[in-house]
């Protein structure tokens, strides 16, 4: 029984699903690839885009929690969402529900509406936040 299990062991750490997820979360890169030499011709052109274009206006972030009260958003748009008043352009944020401490990172998009105006919640958010989906819910978000 111990040697089906080192056997056993010894084949989920050679899986290529394990490694990959090892390696994200230990911010390990791939050690083969190398970056691709640019020729001389290609910088002067990146150079000239570079300055005639203007710079794009980074997400303006905030210190500490903006708090929302949420209800379910559309069901059938994939992806971990948060559609928000508090935010201009879209960026990913942290939720975090007070009256249980879960946590989440999602993508926080822009809404129309007054900064104190309610939020939208996608399915996945709800469901990673172990959030009841007939229900309102009070959340903090944070910009980073």
């Amino acid at each position: 029984m111990k040697y089906a299990l080192l056997v056993f062991c010894v084949f989920l750490a050679g899986c290529e699903t394990v490694r990959s997820t090892s390696d994200r979360l230990l911010k390990r890169g791939d050690a083969t690839a190398q970056p691709e030499p640019v020729s001389a011709d290609e910088t002067q052109v990146e150079e000239a885009t570079a300055d005639d274009e203007p710079l794009p206006a980074t997400a303006a972030g905030w210190l500490g929690a903006k708090t929302t009260i949420a209800s379910l958003g559309d069901p059938t748009t994939p992806g971990r969402w948060l559609r928000t008043p508090l935010v201009d352009t879209e960026f990913t944020g942290r939720v975090v529900v007070p009256r249980t401490g879960a946590q989440a990172y999602i993508t926080l998009v822009p809404s129309p509406g007054p900064e104190g105006g309610g939020s939208q919640l996608s399915l996945d958010a709800m469901r990673a936040l172990l959030l009841p989906f007939d229900e309102l819910v009070e959340l903090e978000v944070y910009s980073n």
